[in-house]
């Protein structure tokens, strides 16, 4: 037997040996990870974060335990989706929603690149695959994050925006991006903004309600101290902030309740356990 034939044999154990041991690695879920459902047109649909992986030592969300595959699954279906080496999905918990009105939704993601930090990642079915359809740029420097605010059609274009506040800890930017084609091309940005504190596990402290009479969804978010929330959202085209409410302490998380969501409100509970609530134009600031 020639030494080709030697190693031959043993590229093909080796490919053997990974694809039996593959599927319990892809299916162990992130640690402190969450899946995220959604009915729509009849049909179930679930996403989660899987293979965790500690090559992108940032820790922002707490540890240095990151996720490198996504998973998708429709009633009768999961399809997965693994990262290469030099990327990680840090985040803790995807998002499913239909941005292209197609009656099908997408995974949205938050995917760092180990050399150039973050980025808005969005995620559908291809020809049968799971694939990467769209994504914003990444922020272009190691240990750069974001964090996705809200998603909804705050333009009044009749495609969902997807917002998000890049470098939350550091003189954070709130940006609007929309689906384009493989992008996500930025509609508009503000400054001043933190959607996170540093180190924590909760990545929930934005809300969505109509704040005044137009109809169109506006975006409740603290500002980079996080003792304001500001409301945001646009006005003829144009990204304005509507109003802010100072606080006494910083914002902790948003309380999801779904009785004040009825009422077009959103609470916040605040780090000495006080509760805020911003309510919108049906309401009032309390």
């Amino acid at each position: 037997m020639t030494i080709q034939t030697i190693l031959a044999v043993l590229f093909r154990v080796s490919l053997l040996t990974f694809s039996l041991l593959r599927p319990s690695w892809a299916d162990e879920r992130l640690p402190d990870g969450e899946i995220t459902r959604l009915d729509l047109e009849n049909k179930s649909y679930s996403a989660w974060y899987g293979s965790p992986t500690t090559r992108y030592r940032h820790g922002i969300l707490g540890d240095a335990v990151e996720a490198a595959s996504l998973h998708f699954k429709t009633n009768d279906q999961t399809y997965s989706v693994f990262l290469p080496e030099d990327q990680v999905f840090e985040d803790r918990t995807p998002r499913l929603s239909d941005l292209d009105n197609d009656r099908q939704p997408e995974v949205i993601t938050i995917r760092s690149f180990l050399n150039s930090g973050g980025s808005v990642a969005v995620y559908g079915i291809w020809d049968g695959v799971l694939t990467e359809l769209a994504s914003s740029r990444a922020i272009g420097k190691t240990n750069r994050w974001l964090n996705i605010a809200g998603i909804g059609d705050f333009a009044g274009t009749g495609q969902s925006q997807i917002a998000f506040v890049e470098t939350p800890h550091i003189g954070g930017t709130l940006y609007f991006a929309e689906w384009h084609g493989t992008e996500l091309k930025l509609k508009a940005s503000l400054g001043g903004f933190s959607n996170h504190k540093i180190g924590a596990r909760e990545q929930n402290l934005s809300a969505i309600i109509n704040y005044n009479s137009d109809d169109l969804p506006d975006l409740v978010v603290p500002s980079n101290t996080r003792r304001i929330l500001r409301i945001v959202g646009f006005d003829e085209g144009v990204l304005k902030e509507f109003d802010r409410k100072k606080l006494p302490s910083p914002v902790a998380r948003h309380v999801v309740d779904s009785k004040q969501l009825r009422k077009n409100c959103a609470v916040f509970e605040l780090e000495n356990r006080e509760l805020v609530t911003i309510c919108g134009h049906a309401g009032s600031a309390q």
